[in-house]
């Protein structure tokens, strides 16, 4: 986890150099938290944005079992970023994107309540991709990692599978990953929310169904 903590400093680190060339004039603070959760808040009393960058989010996009669940992925392969090509260093570098995204649609009036991943977020996310602040802040976040003796994979995941959610039921115990287990809660649209067992008892995994394998 300790990887995991050092790259998800790295990724606040690169949120303020897009702060700092996009919206130098709006006070922008990050932190890093323990869990999965990554995202950006406004407090207008303070004028004051926030982006917390999750540990745990971090942890997950280093494994080609858990990352197909995340809407980084589906952003990059639905709508062309990097090439349409899914790996750890281009989810990462696509996730500071996202949530910064955020802090220019609130400035610029365009979210809503109920209205978060809208026309207008796409259209500043679309302007990151295009302008190159998207592909400069991925080889600046390789090059300080690996000062770091982190190596962010650049290997191309394949999310993409013949196993269809059918096969899969609530109560089904699965295999997936490196040696990750459990039971499988609810099934969604695009994944299962999965309970860890045995080892994993205690964290809650979002796995796409041609990483799982039903084990009973």
């Amino acid at each position: 986890m300790e990887r995991a903590r050092v790259v998800a400093g790295l990724m606040a680190e690169a949120c303020h150099e897009l702060h700092n060339a996009w919206a130098p004039a709006c006070r922008l603070r990050t932190r890093v938290g323990s869990g999965r959760a990554t995202w950006h808040r406004y407090d207008p009393r303070r004028d004051d944005h926030c982006i917390t960058i999750g540990t745990l989010m971090v942890a997950d996009k280093a494994q080609p079992a858990l990352c197909g669940g995340w809407l980084s992925t589906r952003e990059i392969q639905g709508r062309g970023y990097f090439g349409g090509a899914v790996s750890e260093l281009n989810l990462l570098a696509h996730g500071c994107c996202h949530e910064f995204a955020h802090l220019l649609q609130t400035r610029s009036g365009g979210r809503r309540y109920g209205q978060v991943h809208n026309a207008a977020f796409y259209q500043w996310l679309d302007q990151l991709h295009s302008a190159g602040a998207a592909h400069a802040l991925r080889g600046r976040l390789a090059e300080e990692a690996q000062t770091r003796g982190v190596v962010l994979a650049t290997d191309i995941v394949s999310t993409a599978g013949e196993t269809a959610l059918r096969d899969f039921s609530p109560g089904d115990r699965v295999r997936f990953g490196p040696g990750l287990q459990g039971r499988i809660r609810r099934v969604n649209r695009r994944t299962c929310t999965v309970d860890g067992t045995g080892p994993c008892r205690g964290r809650r995994y979002r796995v796409p169904p041609q990483m799982m394998t039903v084990t009973g």
